[in-house]
Order: C-alpha cells, then sequence, then structure tokens
C-alpha cells in the first residue's frame, strides 16, 4: 500500500520551508498528531538536530509534533512505530548510505506497506524511486548499493529543470543526463520541476502543483503530464 507525496523541493524562491506545501500537508497528515523525521540527507554545515528542529518549528504551523530519527535511540522501533513520516532533502548518497548502514530500508518499507502516510522533498522523493541513480547530487559517500524503496515504478529527477532558452551553455541538459542513464538501463524517469510534486495512493499517481510532469520514456519517448492528471506509464 502506497500513501506518499513525492515534492520537488522544499522550498521555494521567496518562500518559507514547505510553505507551499502545508494545505496539502495539513490535509495529507489529518488525523496524524506527530511525524517521524528523517534528517539524514543534510551534508556538511546543518546538524541533524539542526535540520530536526527547523522541521518541527513548520510542522508546529499545521499542530503536527516531529520525532526526529536522530533524537531516539533506536531508530528502527521508530520507524515501525511512526505514524507519518518525512524524509527531507539534502544528498541523496549521503542519505541512502545513511539508510543502508543503520539498517532502515527494510523497516522504512515495512512502515510504508502499512500505508504510514509519507513525505518526500528531493532527496526523499528520489529514493521512493526504483533506485537513486537519476539523482543530480555528487557522490560524496558511497552506499553499499544505489537500490532504493521502489514505492513507484520509475526513476525520479527531482528539481527538474529544462534549458534556458538563448543560452550559450555547452553542458549536457537535465534530459541528456537521463538519456545517458537510459542507455545503460531501461528504467523510465520522471521529472519533477520545482513546485511539483506527485500524490500516490496505492498504485494511483496523480500529478500535482504548478508545473507538468515530464517522462522520459527508455525507448526515447517523451512526454508531459499536466497538473491534476494521473501519470499513466
Amino acid at each position: 500500500m502506497n500513501n506518499l507525496i513525492l515534492a520537488s523541493t522544499s522550498t521555494l524562491f521567496g518562500q518559507d520551508y514547505l510553505s507551499y506545501l502545508l494545505p496539502e500537508l495539513k490535509t495529507f497528515f489529518q488525523g496524524v498528531d506527530r511525524i517521524t523525521f528523517v534528517p539524514y540527507a543534510r551534508p556538511g554545515g546543518c546538524s541533524e538536530h539542526e535540520y530536526t528542529h527547523k522541521v518541527r518549528e513548520t510542522f508546529a504551523q499545521i499542530d503536527i509534533e516531529v520525532i526526529g530519527l536522530d533524537e531516539v535511540e533506536d531508530p528502527v522501533i521508530a520507524l515501525l512505530e511512526a505514524k507519518g513520516i518525512f524524509t527531507g532533502g539534502g544528498n541523496t548518497f549521503l542519505l541512502v548510505k545513511k539508510l543502508y548502514d543503520l539498517s532502515l530500508i527494510a523497516p522504512l518499507k515495512e512502515a510504508l506497506d502499512q500505508g504510514v502516510p509519507y513525505l518526500g522533498t528531493s532527496a526523499g522523493s528520489n529514493i521512493c524511486g526504483l533506485s537513486m541513480h537519476t539523482t543530480n547530487d555528487m557522490p560524496i559517500v558511497h552506499p553499499p548499493s544505489l537500490k532504493t524503496l521502489g514505492r513507484v515504478p520509475f526513476n525520479i529527477n527531482a528539481h527538474y529543470i529544462e534549458p534556458e532558452k538563448g543560452s550559450t551553455h555547452m553542458g549536457e541538459t537535465r534530459e541528456t543526463r537521463i538519456r545517458e542513464f537510459q542507455c545503460q538501463q531501461k528504467t523510465t524517469v520522471v521529472g519533477l520541476p520545482e513546485g511539483t510534486w506527485l500524490r500516490v495512493s496505492d498504485s494511483e499517481i496523480y500529478v500535482r502543483g504548478n508545473h507538468s510532469a515530464v517522462v522520459f520514456q527508455p525507448d526515447e519517448t517523451r512526454y508531459e503530464i499536466s497538473p491534476d492528471h494521473i501519470l499513466a506509464l
């Protein structure tokens, strides 16, 4: 069973942390008075405790308590007993390595199998794909596997962006990088522009937010799914 919101980003330009998603989250987490936060994606500059504190302040606006895995004695039990789960953004390599190192992949899957509502932003959304191969992040650490939770039957590219018209930049576009991946693995990739998220309810997936999701099929087909429409592959 899936009960997920997979968002491209936590913060839109000029806005506060998660502010654009709070109205949706108030409905999504209805009846949930406490969520468990997975703070492991944030590298350097911001400790896990600081990250949890930031999330706690934000969710207080919709009267939801936050418990960080950095604050509990046994993260495995905390996930298995969670009423709701949020995995924040940062570096996907770091997040996945920590999840494997702490043996949290299996309990996280088990919680989601039970229908526990899950919010992911950026890296927290990437890990819900079949693998994390299509993250934009640099491999600052090396997880034992790039295989992730497989909650949706495709890979995710968060923060997806189209080339700027008139740009003279000669580097590879995001689409080029995705196609390079698909030369090696025949996996569908869904690009999520900032401000866009997927609402996953069991096997039904809707695109929500401000922009269309961009679907890249391994046969080089490309198409867009506009907001409030089903993402059908």
